[in-house]
C-alpha cells in the first residue's frame, strides 16, 4: 500500500470518528501528560492543607460566634477551601495550551481532522477529573482536621457538583485567555487579577453578616459565593433547594458561556495561523 493511500485511509478514519471518540482521544493525551508530571496536581494540594490546618486553627475561636453555626470554623472553612482549590487550578488550565503553541503541537493539532469543540472538551474533561480528585482529597483533609458533614453522601455529591461547575467556568475562561493572548505572562497576570478578588469578595472565609456592607453586596453576586454556599449548605444537610437551584442554573449558564468563549477562541486562533 502506497504512502498516499495510507495517509488517505488514516484521514478518512479520523473523519469517520465520532465527536465522542475525538474528545476521548484528546482527553487521553492530556491525562497521559498529567500522569507523567503528577507532581503538579499533588503540589497544588499543599495550599488547601495550609488553609485548612493553619487558618482553621488560628481562627478557630471564630467558630464560637453564632454566625458560624454549630459546626465551628473548620466546618465553615472547608467548603470555601474546596472552591478556592478548583478556582486556582482552573485559572491555570490555559498554560497547557501555551506550551502547545510554543512547541508547535497546537498547529499540528489544528491541521488534524478533529472538531475544535472536541479539542476544548477533551482538555476540559482532563481538568475536571483532576479537580474532582483534588476536591475529594480536600474534603478528606477537612474531615481529618475536625469538620463533619451531616449532609452525608448526598451533601458531598452536591458539593462536588458545585465545584465542577465552578471549575468548568474558570478552566474554559483560562483556555480562552491563553488562546487569545498567547502569553504566559498575560495569563498569570489576568488570573491573579481575577482569582484574589473572587476569593476575598465572597463568603469563602466569612459569612455575609460579618462582612462590610459593600463587600457583602458584591459577594451576593459573586459566582464563588454561589458555589461555596451550595456546597456549605449541602455538606451541612441544610440545603434550600429553591435557592440552590437558582444558583446552580446561574453557575451552569456561566460555565456554558465560558465554554463557548473557549471554542470561539480556538477557532479565532486557527484563522490567524
Amino acid at each position: 500500500m502506497s504512502t498516499a493511500l495510507v495517509a488517505t485511509t488514516s484521514t478518512t478514519a479520523a473523519h469517520d470518528a465520532s465527536w465522542f471518540t475525538q474528545t476521548g482521544q484528546v482527553c487521553a493525551r492530556w491525562m497521559l501528560g498529567t500522569w507523567r508530571q503528577a507532581w503538579g496536581p499533588v503540589m497544588s494540594l499543599l495550599q488547601p492543607i495550609i488553609w485548612i490546618v493553619l487558618f482553621g486553627q488560628v481562627y478557630s475561636s471564630l467558630g464560637e460566634l453564632p454566625a458560624f453555626g454549630d459546626g465551628g470554623y473548620i466546618a465553615y472553612l472547608v467548603p470555601g477551601v474546596l472552591m478556592m482549590t478548583v478556582l486556582y487550578s482552573g485559572a491555570w488550565a490555559g498554560t497547557g495550551y501555551i506550551d502547545d503553541m510554543r512547541s508547535g503541537v497546537m498547529d499540528q493539532l489544528l491541521t488534524a481532522p478533529i472538531a475544535r469543540s472536541a479539542i476544548i472538551t477533551g482538555q476540559l474533561l482532563q481538568q475536571l477529573v483532576i479537580n474532582l480528585a483534588q476536591s475529594a482529597i480536600v474534603l478528606g483533609i477537612g474531615w481529618l482536621a475536625g469538620a463533619r458533614y451531616p449532609g452525608g453522601a448526598g451533601g458531598i455529591l452536591i458539593a462536588l457538583a458545585a465545584a465542577t461547575l465552578l471549575a468548568t467556568a474558570f478552566c474554559c475562561a483560562s483556555t480562552a485567555v491563553a488562546l487569545t493572548t498567547r502569553s504566559q505572562v498575560a495569563l498569570i497576570g489576568l488570573s491573579q487579577t481575577v482569582v484574589l478578588p473572587a476569593t476575598f469578595l465572597s463568603t469563602t472565609m466569612m459569612p455575609a453578616s460579618l462582612l462590610p456592607d459593600w463587600v457583602a453586596a458584591v459577594a451576593a453576586w459573586n459566582p464563588m459565593t454561589w458555589a461555596v454556599e451550595i456546597a456549605r449548605d449541602g455538606l451541612a444537610g441544610d440545603l434550600d433547594w429553591s435557592l440552590a437551584a437558582g444558583r446552580t442554573a446561574l453557575l451552569a449558564a456561566i460555565a456554558a458561556l465560558a465554554f463557548a468563549w473557549a471554542v470561539r477562541s480556538i477557532r479565532a486562533y486557527q484563522r490567524s495561523m
